[in-house]
Order: structure tokens, then C-alpha cells, then sequence
């Protein structure tokens, strides 16, 4: 099993690359860079990859609304000319809070879009001759309101020509998707031990249908990662997070996140989350996050305990544990645990 860290998603950015440098020493594999309201994730990759030499480089995620296809397909090749072969191409939906609220495009389509952006980009990338008819035409016609009126293809060479696509999916359909078409799916709280139920059938369908040449599905899911006897009050830390996904990342009937939580079996917590979130209340929603819930989204307690749960993602199927270490020494936990695997 690989080892993982996202990028800290507040505060100075180079602060937070500087320290994703000092992690690779210590053996970590590859960095997360995510995109929501924040800083766009390319440029903190780039930066990133003037101060790494080894470990990959994936954002998480690029939504498929904000950018077109072939921008999605040439900021990949870009991130991966620079970093020397480095980067992975995390991609996904999102969902209607960030892309109607903050991007300002309508949440149509998702899984038809998704698909053909994971198509076209490695197409692009094989610098093959793209004329493209489906949700995204390429080129515009002259008749649709374009000039070029001819196929283009990607004009530099690329470094590489396969650049891992990773899928963020939580619903049935679109992890199906992940399951035939990406080189690796990326789940947002990930519970182990109720990941069969709510997946398994899914991702058994997809792999149905997986081109051999993909080769196995890679798994990146973790959390909190933090050693000792008083660690376990660092599960407390994901309550804000887990509040703020299950009530407020978007209305109810429309989060993804509350349906994962329900599906995990904690219908009326995730309820009671979301109503006290969408009414302001949010250290109530906060408080509403069940113990055990958190318990098992982090990797957090005694060192015989989370050997336990590295242990647990580890059977659950995830190839790369991707872990936030918390504490005075990140380093040293991230050694602590690059032993382990």
C-alpha cells in the first residue's frame, strides 16, 4: 500500500508545499492538491513540482464544469511536462454548491460529462486529431458560432501519453463509472468497514466492463492520522469537516454526502446534521456527528489502534492510504507509518 497526503487547504500555500516536500523525504508517494473555493489547484501543483523530485502530484479534484475538456486535457500535460512525468489527473463533478454556487454553471449531466472529459483528454494527450461530437462539439462549426472550422490536436508533445486519470465518485452510477474507465477512484469519507455495502456492487459492475489494459483500480482513501494515548481527541478535529460536507455542501435532496452518511447507517445523525447546519446552527451540527463515525474516518489513537485501521483500509481494498498527519513531528508519522506498510 502507497502513502498519501492532501495539501493543507488554508493558509500560505507555500508554507503547506514546503511541508509536502519535507513529507517525501520521509517517504511519502504523492500529494493532493484540492479545488473548491480555494486557490486553483494547478498553480499549487506547479509550485509543488519545483519542490519535489519524486513523489506524484494529483489534484483533487478538478471539476469537469469550470474548465473545457481540452483545457482540463492541456493543464495535465503541462503539470506533467514540469514535474518530469509526475502528474495525476484527478477529476470530478463535484457537485451543485460549488459548481451553480461558486462557478456559476448549471450541475447538468454529470456522468455524460465526466465521461467524455476522461475520453477526450487521453486522446488529446495521444495527440490524436480531435473532432468530437457530444455535450462538448471540437471544434465549433461555423454554424455553432466557431471560427476554426477544422480539427486541431495538441500541438506540444507530452511527456507522457497515459496520465493517471483519478475519478471522485460517491453515488452507485458514477463509482460504476470509476470502476470501468479510471486508472484510480477517489472517495471522499471513506468508511472501511462499510465500504462492500455501499460499493461493492458498483465497483463488481464496472470492473465488468474495465478495458485489461487499465490494469487494477487503484483506491486512494484515509484521514486524520495521529499516534499516541491522547490521540484520539484528534478525531474530534473532523467534526467541523463532516458537518460542513453532510449539512451544507448542498440542499437537501442534493448532497451526495449526506446520502453516503445515511447509506453508512446513520440516517437520522446525518438528519439531524443537516438541520442544524441549514439553520446556522452549526456547532450544534458539529455535536450531531457521531463518535463512531469519526472513529472510523480517522486514523487516530494508541499505536496498536491505528495499526488496526491501516490494517482496516488496507483489506477494505485501498492501495494508497492517504493520510493528514496532526501533531508537532508530521515527519516522524509519516516515517512511523511508511514502516507499517
Amino acid at each position: 500500500m502507497e502513502l498519501s497526503s492532501p495539501l493543507t487547504y488554508a493558509g500560505d500555500p507555500r508554507a503547506a508545499a514546503d511541508g509536502a516536500a519535507a513529507l517525501e523525504a520521509a517517504g511519502l508517494d504523492a500529494v493532493w492538491v484540492a479545488e473548491a473555493y480555494g486557490f486553483d489547484s494547478p498553480t499549487l501543483m506547479g509550485y509543488l513540482a519545483a519542490r519535489t523530485e519524486r513523489m506524484r502530484i494529483g489534484s483533487a479534484i478538478l471539476n469537469v464544469y469550470s474548465r473545457t475538456p481540452a483545457l482540463i486535457a492541456q493543464t495535465a500535460a503541462g503539470l506533467d511536462a514540469i514535474s518530469g512525468g509526475r502528474a495525476v489527473l484527478g477529476v470530478g463533478a463535484s457537485g451543485p454548491q460549488v459548481v451553480e454556487g461558486w462557478h456559476g454553471r448549471r450541475y447538468d449531466r454529470p456522468l455524460g460529462r465526466t465521461r467524455e472529459v476522461i475520453e477526450l483528454s487521453r486522446r488529446i494527450w495521444r495527440r490524436e486529431v480531435i473532432e468530437h461530437r457530444g455535450i462538448t462539439e471540437l471544434p465549433l462549426s461555423p454554424e455553432k458560432g466557431g471560427t476554426l472550422g477544422k480539427p486541431l490536436k495538441l500541438l506540444n508533445h507530452p511527456v507522457r501519453d497515459t496520465i493517471p486519470v483519478y475519478l471522485a465518485a460517491l453515488g452507485p452510477a458514477n463509482v460504476k463509472m470509476a470502476a470501468e474507465i479510471a486508472d484510480g477512484w477517489l472517495p471522499f469519507l471513506y468508511v472501511p468497514e462499510h465500504a462492500a455495502e455501499v460499493w461493492g456492487r458498483s465497483l463488481a459492475e464496472g470492473a465488468a466492463a474495465r478495458d485489461p489494459a487499465l490494469g487494477p483500480l487503484q483506491v486512494v482513501a484515509g484521514g486524520l492520522l495521529a499516534i499516541g494515548d491522547e490521540a484520539e481527541a484528534v478525531r474530534d478535529l473532523m467534526r467541523p469537516t463532516v458537518a460542513l460536507y453532510v449539512g451544507g455542501m448542498g440542499a437537501p435532496g442534493r448532497n451526495f454526502y449526506h446520502d453516503l452518511i445515511s447509506a453508512y447507517g446513520y440516517e437520522s445523525a446525518a438528519a439531524a446534521i443537516q438541520q442544524h447546519y441549514l439553520a446556522g446552527r452549526k456547532k450544534d451540527a458539529e455535536a450531531a456527528v457521531p463518535a463512531e463515525l469519526l472513529e472510523r474516518l480517522c486514523l487516530a489513537g494508541p499505536e496498536g489502534h491505528v495499526r488496526d485501521r491501516v490494517e482496516a483500509f488496507r483489506e477494505a481494498g485501498v492501495t494508497m492510504l492517504n493520510v493528514t498527519p496532526v501533531g508537532p513531528d508530521p515527519v516522524r508519522l509519516i516515517e512511523h507509518v511508511r514502516s507499517w506498510l
